[in-house]
C-alpha cells in the first residue's frame, strides 16, 4: 500500500498520536487487522500525495564485508534506519501484554525472513491442508473474541500480499481448490469453486485410464494453475531429474498404480458416498473420490521433490540395526583460533566505609538516615501507595526478627532456630512487604527462600516448587494478610495443599501481628561470613525447579561489585520493574539499593499491564538515575509513547536492560533509543548486562562517557553459531545475526569460556561456549542436592591435553557465548535454550524470532511462542507450539506454518518435527505471563495440549533412518541339500500331530459294537443313525439374552425337521441334485436343520450371514455378491428375512428382481422325501464355506464329505468329545472352524452343543460367563470379539459376578477361534480379570485355521501347556526369527498357536523358492491333511491365481506330497516338553498374513505389530488400524475420548512408529469409535477400511498430512 512510503517521524504530532493509538488497539484485539488498515489509511490519506515519490531510506545493511564488527549506527533523531524501521514497525503492529514477542523483534530479521520465503516463490508449495470436522473446531477462551471476518478480499489481504511479497501470489500457493472446504469433511466435488475442470470425463474405474497426454485447456487457465490434474502436472517435476525418496515410488510407478478396489470386495458405506464409476481421475490414473485421495496424490508430489541436500547414507544395517552418528560433514566450519585466556575484570575496590555485612548497613542507614526513603510502591494506576523509610524498614525487620525468633512456638521449643529455611510468598504488587520479610530472615537468621505465590492447584511448574522446598526443607512460609485471603482454600477454610508441596504452616508479617522487642534484644548481625544467606529458585530446562544458595560474603560482595561496576552513590533514586524475589530485580533493587541508601520505586508487572508507560513517568517525576527494565518494558513504553510529551529521560546515567544477554535485545535498545532520544535519553546510557542464578552478574556495560564513540556490533553467520564457531556473515545476510555486548567481566572476577558438553575444556578464541566465572560474589551450590552441585559449582577448566588450567573452581553460567575485541563480553544464547539436532546447535530465541517475523500478526496471539526439542528416534526433535488468535482462519494458519517452515529451513537450515497452534490462553504461563516451556513439553509428551492445528513434517527432518533393504535375489543354492531331515545343518521346520487312526474294516466295527460313527463316511448316515439309535438325546440347546434355552433339538427332531426341508426343495422345479443353495438364518437351530436338509435332498449348502435390517446399505452387497458368485438355485431364510430382501429399502442397494428362487422355511408341511441322498463316493462337495477375509477378498472354498468327518473325527479325538458332555459355543456360525463346531461336531461325536449367538452378548455381557458356571460345561469356543466384550465390559465388574455365584473353576478349555496370530494380551487379561472366579490360567488357549484348511491347531485337552517366546521384531521385518530373552527391547512376544490337530503336517517354506526351512525359521505354513479343503469354488475373477494353493509341492526335500498353502507366516520350534506319545514337542508359532503384511523400505512389516504400539500411544486410542497406500503408510485411530484430544494424537502416533518401528507415518486419521470395519471373528477389515478412505466414506475428525 502507498503509506508506506510515509515518513511517520515527519507528521504533526497529533497524527502520530492516532496512529500510536490504531497500534495499540489492534495489539490489544480491540480493532480487527481489516479495520486497522481502513483507518490508518484514513488518517494518513492527507499526507500520501506528498510523499509519493520519496523512496523510504534504506535499512543498514547487515552485510558488511569487513571485520566481525561493525560498529553501531550513531543514533540520532533523523538516523536513516529510524524511519524505516518506525514505519515497518507500524505496519506489523505488535502486542502489548506480557507478550514474549517483544524479545524478539528485529526489523532486520524481518526483512531477512520476508526475503528468505521470497526464495520460495519459484517452488510450487502442494502441502495437502490438514482435514477437520467441522465440530473439531476449538473455541479459545478469549473474552473479547473478533468475530471473524467474512468479506471475500479485505484490504487486508492487499496488505499483506504487498508486505510479504511471496505470501499470497497464485504461484506458490496452488489454488484453494487443492484444499477444497478445510471445515467439512463428506465427500464434496474437489474442484468446487467454479474453475476450469480439466476436459477429461470422469471414467468408469473397470477400464484401465493411459497416462493422459497435455490435456486441451481454455487458455487461462495456464495463468493460474486451478485444474487440478494440470496442479499435479506441475508439481511433479522432478527439477534435479533424480529419484525421490526410498519411501515414494517413481514416476514410471505412480503413473501406472491403480488403485482398484478388488471387484469382489465389500465396500462398506458405498452408497454413502457413489457409485464407483462416479471416481473421479486424477492425471495419474489414480482414482480420486474427494479430497482426502487428492490432498494424499499432493503429499506424495510433495514428497516426489528431491529433499535440500542429497542425504548421505551413513546408516549400515547390522544385526543390532542401531542407527550411526551421520558422518561430519567436510566443510563444516571448525574454531581455528588460539585457546582463550581467562578474562579478568577489574580489582575489587576496598572502600573503608563499606559495612561488614549488607544487614549492618541497614542498620547503620535505619539509625543515622530514619528519615531517608527506602521504597515507594506503588498503586494498580501507577500513583504511589506508600513510601518505606529506611527508619520504618529497620524498625519492622527487627519486630519481625525478634518474633520469627521468639513468639512461634512454646517458649522452651521455637519453631524456627537460625538457619532454617522460611518460604517467601508475597505478590508483585506489594514490594514493602517483602523487604521488611527479607531483612527480617536475615536479621535472624532464618534463610530466605522466596517463591511465587501459587494460585491454584493447576499452577504451571506446581509440583516442581514443591521439590525445591523438599529440597530446601522448608516447613514455614511467610506472607502478608492480604495474599493469604487470595490463597485458594479447601470447604473447610484451610490452605489447599499444592500439588507435590509438603505441608507448610503459615505466619502472617503484617506489622499488626509482630511483636516489638523488649529493649536489650538486639539482632545478632556477624560479620559476612560463607553461611547461606538466601536461597533463588531456578528452573532447569527439564522444568526442574532448584534453589541456588547465596552466602552472606557472595551477597555483600556482589553487592560491592554493582556499586563499583554501576558506579552507585548514596540517595540516588532508582526505578525497578523488575521482579524484586529474585535475579537483578532482587540484586540490585532489594540488597544493593540498600547498601548505597538507594531510594528505589518498584513499578508492579500489574501496573505495567494497565500503563506501559508508567516506569518512564516514575524516571521523569523521580528525576530517577537509574532504572532497571527488561526489552519488553521497552517496547510497551514505545508502544504507548503518544502519552509521553512531557517526559524526560534526561537524569537517566544507567538504564539497565536485564535481558541483554538475549541476541534478540540490539533491536528493543536501538528502537528505543530512536524514539526516546528526542526526550533527553543519551545513546551511552543503556547498559545490558548478562546473569545467571548460578553465577549472578556475570558482565554488565558500564555507563559510557558522553559523546565517545558506542560499542561495536557482531554480525554473525547463523550457520557458525549451530557448528559453534564465530563467523563473520558475508554470503547471506538473511541468516545474519546481529548481536551486541553485555560489557565487561564484573570487578573482582575472573571468566573463560568452555565447552558446553563433555569435560571442561578450554574454548578456542573463535569458538562459543559456556561462559564460567570465578568470583567470591556467586552462588555457592544447589541447597540439599550435592551430586548437581559438583557438575555446576565446581568446574576446573582443562586446556587441549586434558590437564586443569590451576586449582581454582569456576561455576557455569548457562550462558553460551565468547568474548569478543577488547575484552567485550557477547552472549548468543543459553543453555537452556539449546537445541542440539544432528550434532548442530540451534537456540530456541533464534527460532522465535523467525517465526515471528512471518506475517504474526494474523495468526499468533500476543506473539505466544515456545519452541523446544523432543527426542525422537535418537536425535532431538523441533516442535513449535504457538498460541492461535481466535480470529485467525483455518486458511491462514495453515499458510503460516507453511512459511514458518520454509523459513526456519532457510535461515536455520533445519527441519522442524511439528508445528502446532493451540488457541488463545491455554499455554501453561510462568508468574509474569510468558510461556513455561517445560510444561509445554510435558503436555505435548502426554498428549494433553489439545492443538487446533497442528503440521507435522517428519520427511524433512527425520535424515537418520535405516538405510531400505535390498532384497537378494533368491534361488535354491547348494547350502540346502537335504540329508535326511536336516536343511544346512538344521532339522528340518515341521510338526505332526497324532494319528487318526481311522479303521478300514468296517464289518469289524459291526462286530466289536465300536464307535459307531467310524463306519460313517457321511454326516447325513451319522444323523439319520442317531434319530434311529438314540432319538430323544439333546443335541443343540439355542440360549437367548436371558440365558433361557429357547430352542432345542433332539437327534430325532432335527432329522425331520431336515427331512421337511429336504422334501421342500425336491419339490421345486428347478433345483437339481449337486446345486448350490444359500441358507440365509440368523444363527440358531434352523440354520443346522437346513443344512442337514441341503445334504438330504442331494444340494450343497452355502452359509451366508443374514443382512443387518438397520444397516442393510452396508451388509445386503456382501450377501447378494455371494449369492451371485455362487451361483445359488435358491435361497432357504426365514419369514422376516424373506421380507427383508423383498423390501423397499433393500432395492435402494441391490436388484431384487433377480433373486433366486427363495423358501421360507418357517411353516414347511410335513412331508417326508422319498429318499435320502447319499452321494456316490466321499471326495463329492459337502458344502461351501464363504468368508471376506481381512484384505477384503471373498473366497469360498470347497470342502468334501472325507474332508467334513475327518475334520469331526480329529476335534473329537483332539477335544475327547462323548455323548454325555456339553459344550458351550459362543461364535458365529457362517465360516470356518465356527461354522464346523456349531452344525457338525455334534451331530458326528454326538455331545451336546449349548449355542450362545454372539449378537445376544451386547445386550446381556453375563450369558457367556452364567452359562459356563450354571451348566458347569468344562469346554467352551468363542471368538476374540466376545472375549474383548467381557474384558472391557465386565473386568471390573468381578466382584458382583461373584456374589451372583458365577464360578468358572469348571471350565478346563476355553478356546478362541481364529485365522490370525493369537492375541497374547487379550488373552491374557481375560485369565488375569476372571482368575477370581475360579477360572484356572492354563484353560484359556487358541486355534488357528485358514482357508484351505479351517482347522490346523486347537489346544484340546491333551497335550502340553502352549508356549511362548520372545522374538527380536528387527528380524521379523527381515523375515528371519531371532530369539531373545523377555523383556529385550523390541521383543515381541509369541505363543503358540495351539496343539496340531491328528491327521495333520505342517511344514514351513522359503514361500519363493518353496523349499523347506530349518528349525526356528520364518516361512510360509504348509499344511497336508485329510481335512484340507479341496480348491477354491471361485475367488471371483481370480480362479488362476490361486490354483496352486491346494496342491502344490515342494522344490526340494519330498517332492511327492501335496500340501496347501495357507498364506500365513510362522515358524515351528522344538520345545523342551513332551508330547502325548513322549517325543519332544513341536510348536507352531503364526506370525501373520502374508497378504496383509506391509513392504516398506524394503522390510516386512505385521500390522498388528504397528497397531499395537499406536493402541500404547495415548489412553484416548480405543482401536487403530493401519494401510499403505502408494508406499505412504496411513494409521486410522479411533478416538474414544472428547474430540479436543483428537489433533494430540497425531504427534504421538508419528512418535511412537517412528521409535519403534522405524517408520514414518505419512497420513493420521483419527476418526469415531467403531469405523474400523470388524468382521465377525473379530478381525479387522483394512482393505475395507482403505477403500473408505480413498472414497472419502470415513467422516473423519481430523486427517493429517505428514510431509
Amino acid at each position: 500500500m502507498a503509506e508506506r512510503g510515509v515518513d511517520v517521524s515527519a507528521l504533526p504530532q497529533e497524527i502520530r498520536e492516532q496512529l500510536a493509538e490504531l497500534d495499540l488497539e489492534l495489539s490489544e484485539g480491540d480493532i480487527t487487522q481489516k479495520g486497522y488498515e481502513k483507518k490508518r489509511a484514513k488518517v494518513l490519506a492527507p499526507y500520501l500525495t506528498q510523499t509519493q515519490s520519496l523512496a523510504p531510506p534504506p535499512a543498514y545493511d547487515a552485510q558488511s564485508p569487513g571485520p566481525s564488527f561493525a560498529s553501531a549506527p550513531e543514533p540520532g533523531p533523523s538516523n536513516s534506519s529510524s524511519s524505516s524501521s518506525r514505519h515497518r514497525r507500524t505496519r506489523r503492529p505488535h502486542r502489548s501484554s506480557g507478550t514474549r514477542d517483544e524479545r524478539y523483534r528485529s526489523d532486520i530479521h524481518t526483512e531477512a525472513v520476508q526475503a528468505a520465503l521470497a526464495k520460495h516463490k519459484e517452488e510450487k508449495m502442494a502441502l495437502p491442508m490438514p482435514t477437520k470436522r467441522r465440530s473439531a473446531y476449538v473455541q479459545s477462551p478469549v473474552d473479547n473474541c473478533t468475530p471473524p471476518d467474512s468479506s471475500s478480499s479485505s484490504d487486508d489481504e492487499a496488505v499483506s500480499s504487498e508486505s510479504t511479497g511471496p505470501q499470497q501470489s497464485p504461484d506458490t500457493w496452488i489454488n484453494s481448490s487443492l484444499h477444497g472446504s478445510s471445515t467439512s469433511s463428506s465427500a464434496s466435488s474437489t474442484l468446487s469453486h467454479g474453475e476450469s475442470r480439466p476436459t477429461q470425463a470422469p471414467q468408469p474405474q473397470s477400464q484401465q485410464v493411459p497416462p493422459p497426454a497435455a490435456p486441451a485447456h481454455p487458455p487461462h487457465s495456464h495463468s493460474q494453475p486451478s485444474a487440478l490434474a494440470e496442479a499435479f502436472a506441475q508439481a511433479r517435476i522432478d527439477p534435479a531429474g533424480g529419484v525421490g525418496p526410498p519411501d515414494v515410488p517413481s514416476q514410471a510407478q505412480a503413473r501406472g498404480s491403480r488403485v482398484d478396489l478388488p471387484p469382489n470386495a465389500v465396500v462398506r458405506g458405498m452408497s454413502r458416498g457413489q457409485s464407483r464409476s462416479s471416481m473421479m481421475e486424477t492425471a495419474d490414473g489414480v482414482p480420486v473420490s474427494s479430497r482426502v485421495s487428492t490432498k494424499i496424490q499432493q503429499l506424495l508430489n510433495t514428497l516426489k521433490r528431491p529433499k535440500r541436500p542429497p542425504l548421505s547414507e551413513f546408516f549400515t544395517d547390522d544385526q543390532e540395526e542401531i542407527v550411526e552418528v551421520p558422518q561430519a560433514d567436510p566443510n563444516t566450519p571448525k574454531p581455528e583460533g588460539r585457546q582463550i585466556i581467562p578474562v579478568k575484570g577489574e580489582p575489587l575496590g576496598v572502600v573503608s566505609n563499606w559495612p561488614p555485612a549488607l544487614q549492618a548497613a541497614l542498620a547503620r542507614w535505619g539509625a543515622t538516615q530514619g528519615k531517608s526513603p527506602a521504597l515507594t510502591a506503588l498503586d494498580i494506576t501507577g500513583k504511589p501507595l506508600y513510601t518505606l523509610t529506611y527508619g520504618k524498614l529497620w524498625s519492622r525487620s527487627v519486630k519481625l526478627a525478634y518474633t520469627l525468633l521468639n513468639k512461634l512456638g512454646t517458649k522452651n521449643e521455637q519453631i524456627l532456630k537460625p538457619g532454617d529455611r522460611v518460604a517467601l510468598v508475597y505478590p508483585n504488587s506489594d514490594p514493602g512487604m517483602f523487604w521488611v520479610a527479607f531483612y527480617g530472615c536475615l536479621l535472624a537468621e532464618v534463610i530466605p527462600v522466596p517463591i511465587e505465590v501459587p494460585l491454584s492447584r493447576k499452577d504451571a511448574g506446581s509440583s516442581q516448587v514443591g521439590f525445591l522446598l523438599g529440597s530446601c526443607g522448608v516447613g514455614l512460609a511467610l506472607t502478608s494478610e492480604i495474599c493469604l485471603k487470595g490463597l485458594p482454600k479447601t470447604p473447610t477454610g484451610e490452605i489447599l495443599q499444592f500439588k507435590g508441596w509438603r505441608r507448610l504452616k503459615w505466619v502472617v508479617t503484617d506489622s499488626k501481628y509482630l511483636t516489638k522487642p523488649s529493649k536489650d534484644w538486639q539482632p545478632h548481625i556477624p560479620t559476612a561470613n560463607t553461611d547461606t544467606a538466601y536461597i533463588e529458585y531456578k528452573a532447569s530446562k527439564e522444568g526442574t525447579v532448584m534453589g541456588v544458595a547465596v552466602s552472606k560474603v557472595a551477597m555483600l560482595t556482589h553487592c560491592q561489585a554493582l556499586s563499583q561496576a554501576c558506579n552507585y552513590c548514596e540517595g540516588e533514586t532508582l526505578v525497578n520493574v523488575l521482579d524484586f524475589k529474585k535475579d537483578m530485580g532482587l540484586w540490585h533493587g532489594v540488597l544493593t539499593s540498600v547498601m548505597n541508601r538507594i531510594h528505589t520505586i518498584s513499578v508492579p508487572y500489574a501496573v505495567m499491564k494497565a500503563c506501559p508507560l508508567s516506569w518512564v513517568q516514575r524516571v521523569h517525576i523521580h528525576k530517577a538515575r537509574v532504572a532497571l527494565v527488561k526489552c519488553r518494558d521497552l517496547h510497551w513504553a514505545m508502544m504507548a509513547h503518544r502519552d509521553q510529551r512531557d517526559t524526560s529521560l534526561a537524569s537517566l546515567r544507567m538504564l539497565i536492560v536485564a535481558d541483554g544477554a538475549n541476541p534478540w535485545s540490539v533491536s528493543s535498545c536501538d528502537a528505543f533509543l530512536n524514539i526516546f532520544q528526542a526526550h533527553g535519553l543519551k545513546p551511552e546510557v543503556i547498559c545490558p548486562c548478562a546473569t545467571s542464578p548460578e553465577a549472578m552478574t556475570v558482565a554488565i556495560r558500564r555507563p559510557g562517557v558522553p559523546g565517545a564513540p558506542l560499542p561495536a556490533r557482531a554480525i554473525l553467520s547463523m550457520t557458525g553459531l549451530s557448528h559453534g564457531v564465530i563467523r563473520v556473515n558475508t554470503e547471506d545476510k538473511n541468516s545474519a545475526l546481529t548481536v551486541q555486548d553485555v560489557g565487561h567481566v564484573m570487578p573482582g572476577a575472573l571468566m573463560c569460556i568452555v565447552k558446553p558438553d563433555g569435560p571442561p575444556m578450554l574454548c578456542k578464541t573463535d569458538e562459543i561456549g559456556e561462559i564460567v566465572v570465578n568470583s567470591r560474589a556467586g552462588g555457592n551450590m544447589y541447597y540439599g542436592l550435592h551430586g548437581v552441585t559438583k557438575n555446576t559449582f565446581e568446574v576446573i577448566p582443562v586446556n587441549a591435553s586434558g590437564t586443569p588450567i590451576g586449582e581454582i573452581p569456576f561455576v557455569r553460567s548457562g550462558l553460551l557465548g565468547f568474548v569478543g575485541p577488547g575484552s567485550l563480553i557477547f552472549v548468543v544464547g543459553k543453555n537452556e535454550g539449546l537445541l542440539m539436532v544432528s550434532g548442530r546447535r540451534h537456540n530456541a530465541d533464534d527460532l522465535v524470532a523467525t517465526a515471528l517475523a512471518v506475517e504474526p500478526v494474523k495468526t499468533v496471539y500476543r506473539g505466544r511462542i515456545a519452541v523446544f526439542s523432543v527426542t525422537v528416534f535418537y536425535d532431538e526433535r523441533i516442535v513449535i507450539v504457538a498460541e492461535q488468535r481466535p480470529d485467525a482462519s483455518e486458511e491462514d494458519s495453515f499458510q503460516w506454518m507453511s512459511r514458518v517452515l520454509q523459513a526456519i529451513d532457510s535461515i536455520h537450515q533445519v527441519g522442524l518435527y511439528c508445528l502446532a497452534l493451540v488457541p488463545a490462553n491455554t499455554l501453561p504461563k510462568t508468574p509474569l505471563g510468558g510461556i513455561h516451556i517445560s510444561d509445554t513439553k510435558q503436555l505435548f509428551l502426554e498428549g494433553a495440549l489439545h492443538p487446533c492445528n497442528i503440521l507435522m513434517c517428519p520427511h524433512t527432518c527425520v535424515t537418520n533412518m535405516p538405510k531400505p533393504r535390498q532384497k537378494q535375489p533368491v534361488g535354491v543354492g547348494p547350502a540346502s541339500i537335504m540329508v535326511g531331515n536336516l536343511v544346512a545343518g538344521k532339522r528340518i521346520a515341521q510338526a505332526a500331530g497324532r494319528d487318526l487312526g481311522l479303521i478300514e474294516d468296517q464289518d469289524l466295527v459291526r462286530k466289536l459294537c465300536m464307535w459307531p460313527t467310524m463306519m460313517h463316511q457321511f454326516l447325513t448316515e451319522a444323523l439319520h443313525w442317531r434319530a434311529q439309535t438314540d432319538p430323544d438325546h439333546t443335541l443343540f440347546v439355542l440360549l437367548n439374552a436371558k440365558g433361557v434355552a429357547v430352542c432345542t433339538a433332539t437327534c430325532v427332531q432335527l432329522h425331520k425337521r431336515s427331512e421337511k426341508i429336504a422334501a421342500a426343495l425336491m419339490e421345486r422345479s428347478g433345483i437339481n441334485i449337486g446345486e448350490n443353495v444359500v441358507l440365509l438364518y440368523p444363527p440358531g437351530i434352523d440354520l443346522i436343520a437346513a443344512f442337514y436338509g441341503c445334504l438330504y435332498a442331494g444340494c450343497i449348502p452355502v452359509t451366508v450371514r443374514p443382512p443387518h435390517p438397520q444397516n442393510l446399505s452396508a451388509t445386503l452387497p456382501t450377501v447378494r455378491m455371494i449369492i451371485d458368485v455362487s451361483k445359488a438355485a435358491c435361497i432357504l431364510t426365514t419369514q422376516v428375512l424373506t421380507k427383508i430382501l423383498r423390501s423397499k429399502e433393500a432395492a435402494a442397494t441391490v436388484n431384487i428382481k433377480t433373486w433366486p428362487i427363495i423358501i421360507d422355511t418357517d411353516d414347511l408341511p410335513r412331508k417326508r422325501p422319498p429318499t435320502i441322498y447319499k452321494p456316490p463316493n466321499a471326495e463329492m462337495i459337502a458344502y461351501l464355506d464363504f468368508s471376506v477375509s481381512t484384505t477384503g477378498m471373498l473366497t469360498g472354498v470347497k470342502i468334501s464329505h472325507a474332508a467334513v468327518s475327518a475334520l469331526c473325527r480329529s476335534i473329537k479325538l483332539q477335544c475327547e468329545l462323548y455323548s454325555s458332555r456339553q459344550i458351550t459355543i459362543c461364535l458365529d456360525p457362517y465360516c470356518g472352524l465356527g461354522f464346523v463346531l456349531w452344525c457338525l461336531a455334534s451331530v458326528y461325536s454326538g455331545h451336546q452343543s449349548i449355542l450362545i449367538p454372539p449378537l445376544e452378548l451386547e445386550s446381556s455381557l453375563t450369558l457367556w460367563l452364567g452359562t459356563l458356571s450354571q451348566y458347569r460345561i468344562r469346554d467352551t469356543f468363542c471368538s476374540y470379539s466376545v472375549m474383548e466384550l467381557c474384558t472391557k465390559g465386565l473386568g471390573g465388574q468381578t466382584d458382583m459376578l461373584k456374589a451372583r455365584g458365577v464360578n468358572l473353576s469348571c471350565v478346563r478349555s476355553c478356546v478362541v477361534v481364529a485365522e490370525e496370530r493369537p492375541r497374547l494380551a487379550l488373552t491374557h487379561s481375560f485369565s488375569k480379570l476372571f482368575k477370581d472366579l475360579g477360572l484356572s490360567m492354563r484353560a484359556v488357549s487358541t486355534a488357528f485355521g485358514s482357508r484351505v484348511n479351517l482347522a490346523i491347531c486347537l489346544q484340546g485337552t491333551t497335550g502340553p501347556d502352549p508356549s511362548t517366546v520372545y522374538v527380536d521384531m528387527k528380524s521379523l521385518r527381515h523375515d528371519r526369527v531371532r530369539l531373545v530373552e523377555r523383556g529385550a527391547p523390541q521383543s515381541l512376544p509369541l505363543v503358540e498357536s495351539g496343539t496340531i490337530l491328528p491327521g495333520v503336517r505342517v511344514i514351513i517354506v522359503n514361500p519363493e523358492t518353496r523349499g523347506p526351512l530349518g528349525d526356528s525359521h520364518l516361512g510360509e505354513i504348509w499344511v497336508n491333511s485329510p481335512h484340507n479343503a479341496t480348491g477354491y469354488y471361485t475367488i471371483y475373477g481370480e480362479e488362476n491365481l490361486q490354483a496352486d494353493h491346494f496342491n502344490t509341492k515342494l522344490s526340494f526335500g519330498d517332492p511327492q506330497t501335496l500340501w496347501a498353502r495357507t498364506g500365513y507366516l510362522g515358524f515351528v520350534k522344538r520345545t523342551e516338553l513332551t508330547d502325548s506319545s513322549g517325543d519332544r514337542h513341536d510348536a507352531l508359532f503364526v506370525v501373520g498374513s502374508l497378504d496383509e503384511t506391509l513392504e516398506l523400505r524394503g522390510l516386512r512389516y505385521h500390522p498388528i505389530d504397528i497397531e499395537t504400539s499406536v493402541s500404547r500411544a495415548h489412553r484416548s486410542i480405543g482401536e487403530s488400524a493401519v494401510f499403505t497406500w502408494t508406499n505412504l503408510l496411513v494409521v486410522v485411530a479411533e478416538l474414544c475420548g472428547s474430540e479436543q484430544d483428537a489433533l494430540d494424537l497425531v504427534p504421538l502416533v508419528t512418535n511412537v512408529v517412528l521409535e519403534e518401528h522405524h517408520l514414518i507415518v505419512g497420513v493420521v486419521v483419527i476418526v469415531d469409535p467403531g469405523v474400523i470395519p470388524i468382521n465377525s471373528r473379530g478381525e479387522k477389515q483394512r482393505m475395507h477400511l482403505r477403500d473408505s478412505f480413498l472414497a472419502d466414506q470415513l467422516d473423519p475428525i481430523y486427517v493429517a498430512y505428514n510431509m
